[in-house]
């Protein structure tokens, strides 16, 4: 009851449908594994040129 009373609708989502706030960290953990990736690719090309330049 008490979380029905704090969050209304949004206390029990189901289907797949997050609370707000789970939906936000879950996005931003993708943004950031998705950042991480294209850092290891620009790290990898980085070093790939770097050795044509000796």
């Amino acid at each position: 009851m008490a979380e029905y009373k704090k969050d209304g609708q949004q206390a029990f989502p189901g289907s797949g449908q997050l609370k707000s706030e789970d939906k936000a960290i879950r996005d931003l953990q993708k943004r950031i594994r998705d950042l991480e990736e294209e850092n290891d690719i620009l790290k990898k090309t980085m070093h790939f040129f770097a050795k044509d330049r000796r």
